[in-house]
């Protein structure tokens, strides 16, 4: 059997226990939709479904790909989060897929590929993300003709929000926003349909407007840009690779392309089996990032390569070849979040997650 050089470790129990925590926060009166989009957010997603099928009354992808897999692992309904091809309809419809529409041409489009059975739609508004949706003005007309449809069912109206982890005055707002447009949507529209807006930093900041279902993404895996919120929460996934050689380098010896860094004294080098292929963002290069070894930082040195990164072990007792390295995750007493990795990168925590490379094995625990 050969050893893994780089994998993940992913504890199911902690995404049950982040989907409990979503729970709590927004109250009895509002459903979960679980997202497990872009492969789980590097988790697995078929995994995720499965361990979040009694916590989650709904899950949201990004396509059908991604619909179709859930629908193999869980019965739940699956909300398609963002715009469907053409040729993608006829396949959801079938299926009973919630496509989201963000125009009355598509509505209709979906009302023609409907058979017996309407077909559930969620009528995105677009109130300030400016990705897809129907505008505020247009909204509540546009959601009285696309009910007039035959063989279609309002399912849900939503809202996203862009700057809830970053900018709470303007969120305040939309949401304020969002209430109205809901309110001149339910003056057109009697019939139950469902409402969300809610992103994980949403249900962090704003669980007050959970409405009647929330979108939770981030935080089911562990990960929060909120420090508070961070602490309730159980990182789901520890990232490992494997010491592959280690050196003694003199000072004046360069390391990693460009030769960025030059040893300013005798060290002791590890090269680990990562690089930024399997995920590990060559951004973080000469940027302060770190590892662990042995239960301590250790200091990447130079720029990550594809497959390989050489860090400074110097510090450490007793490092052998083979020894386990931590790059997300706990060892010891010390850890290393996503947002830390982001940091360092200068990105956010999804791509980190959704970054983790198909070469990293999925180890379940």
């Amino acid at each position: 059997m050969i050893a893994e050089r780089c994998w993940a470790e992913i504890e199911l129990a902690a995404l049950r226990h982040n989907a409990r925590v979503a729970r709590r926060q927004i109250g009895p009166g509002a459903g979960l939709l679980a997202v497990i989009k872009a492969n789980g957010y590097g988790h697995g997603l078929t995994a995720a479904a499965t361990a979040l099928r009694d916590e989650a009354q709904m899950f949201g992808v990004a396509n059908l790909r991604e619909a179709m897999e859930t629908r193999a692992a869980v019965p739940h309904p699956v909300v398609i989060l963002g715009p469907s091809l053409p040729t993608e309809q006829a396949a959801i419809v079938e299926h009973g897929f919630i496509p989201s529409v963000s125009s009355y041409a598509e509505a209709v489009q979906f009302s023609r590929a409907a058979g017996s059975v309407p077909v559930g739609i969620n009528c995105a508004i677009d109130t300030g993300m400016g990705r897809m949706g129907f505008s505020e003005a247009e909204a509540a007309a546009t959601v009285r003709r696309i009910a007039e449809l035959p063989r279609v069912k309002i399912h849900s109206v939503s809202t996203h929000l862009p700057a809830a982890d970053e900018d709470p005055t303007y969120t305040e707002e939309q949401l304020r926003r969002f209430r109205a447009v809901l309110a001149q949507v339910r003056n057109e529209i009697t019939s139950d349909y469902l409402v969300h807006a809610l992103c994980s930093a949403g249900v962090a900041r704003f669980a007050s407007s959970a409405f009647d279902v929330v979108r939770a993404g981030l935080m089911l895996y562990g990960a929060s840009p909120d420090a508070e919120f961070q602490r309730q929460l159980r990182p789901a996934l520890t990232w490992k690779t494997r010491v592959a050689l280690l050196r003694e380098v003199a000072a004046g010896s360069s390391i990693s392309y460009g030769r960025t860094f030059i040893a300013p004294q005798p060290m002791r080098v590890a090269t680990i089996s990562a690089g930024y292929a399997d995920g590990l963002p060559r951004a973080v290069s000469n940027r302060g990032a770190a590892v662990l070894v042995g239960g301590q930082r250790c200091p990447i040195l130079g720029r990550v390569t594809m497959d390989l990164t050489m860090v400074d072990v110097t510090a450490v007792a007793d490092v052998s070849v083979g020894n386990e390295v931590v790059l997300m995750g706990r060892q010891g007493g010390e850890e290393i979040l996503a947002t830390e990795i982001a940091g360092w990168a200068s990105t956010i925590a999804w791509e980190i997650f959704t970054g983790i490379g198909s070469r990293v094995a999925r180890v379940y625990g």
